[in-house]
C-alpha cells in the first residue's frame, strides 16, 4: 500500500515538474527575455502579466502550490534515492545527482527570488525593469541569478528526460538516447535565453 501511494506520488511529483511549473518556466523566461530590448519593453510584457485576470488564483494554484509540492517532494527524493548504475550507467548517473543537486539549489533560488520580486510587489514595491537592474548591479547577484538560471534551465530539461521515460513515452535505449540529445539542446536554448535577459539589466 504505501508503494502504490509512493508510485502515485512520484508520478504527479513527474508531471508537475512539467505541467503547469514548466510551462511557467518558458513563460517567465520568455518575459524575462524582453528586457534584451529595453526597459519600456521589459516594463510592458511585465505589466501584462500582472493584469492578467485572477492573477492571484493562478498565483497559488497554477505556480506556488504545484511548484512547491514538486520541489519539496524533489528533495526527499534526492536525500532518499540512490544511484542505479546497472539499470542506467555512468552518464545517467552523473545527470541523476546533478538533478537533485540542481534541484535544491534551484529550490533556494527560486524561493529568493520570489522574495526580491512578487513578495516585494505585495509589500508595495513596484516590479520593473529598474528594480532588477538594482538587484544585478551587485556583482554576487549577478553570479547568483546567473547559476539559478541555469541550474534552473537544466533541471527543466533534464528532468524532461525522466517525464518522458516515467510515463512510457521513451521506452527503447534508441528512443531514450534521442531524448537526451533533445533536452540537451532545451537546455542549451532556454539557458541563453535566461543569461541573455539577465545581462540585459546589467
Amino acid at each position: 500500500m504505501a508503494k502504490d501511494r509512493e508510485f502515485y506520488w512520484r508520478r504527479l511529483h513527474s508531471l508537475l515538474g512539467v505541467i503547469p511549473v514548466g510551462i511557467f518556466l518558458i513563460q517567465h523566461l520568455i518575459v524575462n527575455h524582453y528586457a534584451t530590448r529595453g526597459p519600456e519593453s521589459f516594463n510592458n510584457a511585465a505589466h501584462v502579466m500582472e493584469g492578467l485576470p485572477f492573477r492571484i488564483f493562478l498565483e497559488i494554484f497554477i505556480i506556488f502550490l504545484p511548484l512547491y509540492f514538486h520541489a519539496l517532494y524533489g528533495v526527499y527524493i534526492a536525500f532518499t534515492s540512490r544511484n542505479n548504475p546497472r539499470q542506467f550507467g555512468t552518464f545517467r548517473n552523473w545527470m541523476f545527482i546533478l538533478q537533485r543537486a540542481t534541484g535544491v539549489f534551484t529550490l533556494i533560488f527560486v524561493t529568493w527570488h520570489i522574495w526580491e520580486t512578487r513578495i516585494q510587489a505585495a509589500l508595495g514595491a513596484t516590479v520593473d525593469f529598474n528594480m532588477m537592474e538594482a538587484i544585478l548591479a551587485d556583482p554576487f547577484m549577478l553570479a547568483f541569478y546567473i547559476a539559478g538560471v541555469v541550474s534552473t534551465t537544466f533541471h527543466f530539461a533534464n528532468g524532461l528526460w525522466s517525464f518522458l521515460v516515467t510515463w512510457g513515452i521513451t521506452i527503447s535505449p534508441r528512443s531514450q538516447r534521442i531524448s537526451t540529445y533533445a533536452t540537451l539542446g532545451i537546455f542549451v536554448v532556454l539557458s541563453i535565453i535566461g543569461i541573455r535577459a539577465i545581462l540585459a539589466f546589467v
